[in-house]
């Protein structure tokens, strides 16, 4: 038998009342004290330039994924943004395909997966779009030729603000099925003629 006695009996409900308090104190005095994480900055407002620095950048448009799709286009200052205009050739006869910015200006991958993901001027980077989600929807012909006359609204070439397109990529996409955003050709916006 132990020799032992509490100095006050155990009974009673305000006795465990009182226990119970005892150890939840005891939890909360050994818990990790948690500190609150500053709330992140919200990111700065895209900066969106009414002019660029140059009126004329090209692209030439190399095949991508093994496709024998090829073209020139020539990109100039229009009022509200600009303008794209050229030939693309190779593509699949009578079909719809896309002509999209992507946001680097890198076509060194097989299959141009290097451009980035497609770069909307006026609000950044945004997932890859299916054909006809954007605004550079362009058909072949019965040869497989497609003439492009198309206007990238809020683009400016050159300096540097967020919706500046040059040395970014232009992609053409696929319209077979199956591949309908496969990028068959690619070519970075450049500064000439």
């Amino acid at each position: 038998m132990s020799d032992y006695t509490p100095a006050v009996p155990l009974r009673g409900p305000a006795t465990a009342l009182a226990i119970a308090a005892a150890l939840l104190l005891s939890a909360c005095a050994s818990a990790p004290r948690t500190v609150d994480a500053p709330a992140p900055a919200a990111a700065p407002p895209p900066e969106i330039a009414r002019t660029g620095t140059l009126s004329r950048a090209v692209a030439n448009l190399a095949s991508a994924s093994g496709s024998l799709v090829s073209g020139r286009m020539l990109l100039t200052v229009a009022g509200d943004g600009v303008r794209v205009r050229g030939q693309v050739g190779g593509l699949v006869r009578n079909g719809a395909h896309g002509l999209q910015v992507h946001e680097r200006g890198d076509c060194s991958a097989v299959d141009a997966r290097s451009a980035g993901r497609y770069y909307d001027p006026l609000a950044g980077t945004r997932q890859d779009g299916a054909v006809g989600e954007t605004p550079g929807r362009i058909v072949a012909d019965s040869e497989g030729v497609a003439t492009v006359d198309l206007t990238l609204r809020g683009a400016v070439l050159g300096g540097g603000a967020d919706n500046d397109i040059l040395g970014r990529s232009l992609l053409v996409l696929g319209a077979t099925p199956g591949a309908i955003s496969a990028r068959v050709a690619c070519g970075v916006i450049t500064a000439g003629e």
